[in-house]
């Protein structure tokens, strides 16, 4: 578990302090690496969003900080979900994926980051990509569980809609593909 010598630079709500840290727990690499997570009122088609801090995108990637979103409320289309109401694992598993997302940004220059976020912004083909790198670094980390919890709570609840459902099925890894890489470990 992480000491909080490795949580100086990182800024983390109470509420869901317990979660962060276990996810961040399977990330060593980003022990040294700025890391805000911040509670915001609403997230357009998403529930967390991870970018490089804007300031920090003139830096030497290797000094770059980044924020994680949080949306305060969990909207997935008509169905309303506070935070607090998600099972801990699915948040944990949540969060190990958004945490990918800064695996996959570590290694890119600032203006390849602008560039991603450009086709992010623009490409739907793009996105795919970019989910399913994120979900395997993941997975890759360990967090293979927690990612399949993930998914399993949005794909078998009840008051989530088709369409959302159909998003996640055609822009992250399935169950199915997690498995495969959960298993080549």
């Amino acid at each position: 578990m992480h000491n909080d010598h490795e949580l100086k630079n990182k800024e983390i709500p109470e509420r869901i302090s317990h979660e962060i840290k276990i996810a961040l727990s399977y990330y060593p690499e980003l022990a040294e690496t700025p890391i805000a997570f911040r509670f915001k009122k609403d997230i357009k088609k998403s529930t967390m969003q991870a970018q490089p801090a804007f300031k920090s995108l003139l830096k030497p990637r290797k000094k770059r900080s980044y924020v994680i979103f949080i949306s305060k409320k969990i909207k997935i289309e008509s169905e309303s979900f506070k935070i607090t109401d998600i099972p801990s694992d699915v948040l944990i598993g949540w969060i190990g994926h958004e945490l990918g997302h800064i695996m996959d940004y570590r290694d890119r220059s600032s203006l390849d980051l602008i560039w991603f976020g450009i086709k992010y912004l623009y490409f739907p083909k793009f996105i795919r990509e970019a989910e399913r790198a994120a979900d395997t670094f993941a997975v890759s980390h360990g967090m293979g569980k927690y990612i399949l919890v993930t998914k399993d709570f949005i794909l078998n609840h009840a008051h989530i809609s088709a369409k959302y459902k159909a998003r996640i099925k055609k822009l992250y890894l399935s169950p199915e593909e997690i498995m495969i890489l959960i298993n080549k470990e």
